[in-house]
């Protein structure tokens, strides 16, 4: 038998673990074979303890270290390099995973694109969806990272284009938002899917789908790769993109975005030196009137949030309100983390109508910055 010690322990600004007085941590399974060791332990979300950190619906990020001797009387042996750090949210709900082995798909995959030497590119390409003439429901979508490229690609947008476009629109990628930029690309203005860094693929719940096949879906989409590439490396030839799987079998739901926040604009600008800087964007009850109004009076139900920022972001909340009284968040990040952006679940959906209100409440952090930051920044 092995016996098996754990015990809550915290840590001061010298990194000095110390016992902590209250042990709030409760070992509930244990295993060791000869390649793993395995404990599974239980606290509570708010321990009212000081040296606890809360765990909430906001990022966590959880250090790990291991040494190959167990721990001795005179304290714990030093790690070395056996250590490291991971992103999660620990209060994400499980999604139900539909096996999709069998389900057939189609991939939408840049083609041996020459990355620039620059910190930041939008790369577009148009693709045709290939399933036509007959409705059927995306199910999962999936990121496809060329291996090594998974700090380069930073994230992907679907958009739907027009669908009087022809197949010649198909024979090229080029940068995006460029003045030579093909006018094609300029009728691609719905996102229909996002995918951001660190997250992994998208699972549709059990009652909706993304929509591809009939004359109202889309035929025509544009792929936006945003490459990240801050050390201005040189000859990058990616091949990342998009993976959807799709069934015939129909779900009762159609899957649509709403996209809320600040768009790229010269007039949001954060300054410099500032440990924390507020930006409001909002989606008014006008408009919320007007795009629901005439196609959904019954309202929208939000399933899944995607909180996007960047390198300055620090916290996003999402606010609703209803009749002019705030209602729960829709969704929040305190700890957001720039390489660690993943769908939210929502535990119950959400219904958005016509009235409502909907502010996107970003924080951001220049303290190390000496000039003037101009941002991007969604919520889908």
């Amino acid at each position: 038998a092995t016996f098996y010690f754990q015990q809550d322990y915290f840590t001061d600004e010298n990194r000095v673990l110390k016992k902590d007085p209250q042990q709030d941590y409760h070992l509930e399974y244990a295993m060791e074979n000869s390649t793993h060791t395995i404990l599974a332990f239980s606290r509570e979300l708010h321990t009212c303890d000081t040296n606890d950190k809360s765990i909430t619906e906001s990022t966590v990020r959880v250090i790990w270290a291991y040494h190959h001797k167990d721990m001795g009387e005179e304290g714990q042996n030093y790690h070395g390099s056996n250590r490291g750090t991971k992103s999660l949210r620990l209060l994400n709900p499980e999604k139900e995973e539909v096996l999709s082995a069998s389900l057939p798909y189609f991939d939408l995959r840049n083609k041996d694109v020459p990355v620039p030497d620059k910190d930041t590119t939008y790369w577009c390409q148009m693709f045709k969806i290939p399933v036509q003439h007959e409705k059927h429901h995306v199910t999962k979508v999936e990121p496809l990272i060329q291996k090594g490229h998974e700090n380069l690609v930073h994230h992907i947008l679907l958009y739907q284009c027009s669908s009087n476009l022809n197949d010649s629109v198909l024979d090229y990628g080029h940068e995006c938002y460029h003045p030579n930029m093909p006018d094609s690309f300029l009728t691609c203005e719905t996102v229909i899917f996002a995918w951001a860094i660190g997250g992994e693929g998208f699972t549709y719940p059990p009652h909706v789908g993304l929509s591809i096949g009939t004359a109202a879906d889309p035929q025509f989409v544009l792929m936006e790769v945003h490459y990240d590439n801050p050390s201005y490396t040189e000859g990058l030839i990616d091949n990342s993109g998009l993976r959807l799987i799709y069934t015939p079998v129909l779900r009762k739901y159609d899957a649509g975005v709403i996209e809320a926040g600040l768009w790229v604009s010269l007039f949001h600008n954060i300054p410099p030196g500032m440990p924390e800087f507020v930006s409001e964007g909002h989606c008014t009850l006008e408009c919320l009137k007007e795009a629901l109004g005439a196609e959904r009076p019954a309202g929208i139900h939000v399933f899944a949030v995607l909180l996007h920022a960047h390198l300055a972001g620090r916290a996003i909340r999402m606010r609703h309100f209803h009749n002019g009284e705030e209602q729960k968040l829709l969704a929040y990040d305190d700890e957001f983390d720039f390489n660690f952006q993943e769908f939210q679940y929502l535990k119950e959906e959400r219904t958005i109508l016509p009235g409502d209100n909907l502010v996107t409440e970003c924080h951001y952090s220049t303290v190390d910055r000496i000039r003037m930051t101009w941002v991007r920044k969604i919520l889908m």
